[in-house]
């Protein structure tokens, strides 16, 4: 069951348990994953955590805890359908692997190592510590 799938009766799970928070998260999730220029629905999920993320540490700046938690129960709703991210040291060996592989070791190799590493692992590593990764090697 892909994850569009597995949202889609999950939506309808929370509707029986009358969960319309979990409900209303998963909906406007599934719609971000149906619009026409949707991407896959990884980077869908990823991109909807990382907003939920920022909102929360904004409305906590601005004094509305309330706000903050809402925000952070939906990025757990959200998590829990992406695929679990690797380590920082899982990703050293990732990057340092695709850098070997395609005779990467300059500075000026940066774009092409970065759009390799988000090619093949694309919702598993985050581009800022793959960034810094890569930046490390190629530095």
């Amino acid at each position: 069951m892909d994850i569009l799938e597995k949202i889609t009766e999950d939506i309808k799970e929370a509707m029986r348990a009358k969960d319309a928070f979990r409900r209303d998260t998963l909906r406007l999730l599934r719609s971000e994953m149906l619009m026409p220029d949707a991407d896959e629905p990884v980077v869908v999920l990823r991109r909807a955590q990382k907003m939920r993320r920022e909102s929360a540490e904004q409305y906590r700046e601005g004094g509305r805890e309330d706000l903050a938690e809402q925000a952070e129960k939906e990025m757990a709703i959200i998590e829990s359908y992406l695929p679990p991210s690797l380590s920082e040291e899982e990703a050293r060996q990732a990057i340092e692997a695709i850098a070997r592989e395609l005779g990467l070791s300059e500075k000026k190799d940066m774009g092409k190592l970065m759009q390799a590493v988000m090619a093949k692992h694309q919702g598993t590593i985050d581009g800022k510590l793959a960034s810094k990764i890569a930046s490390s090697i190629l530095g």
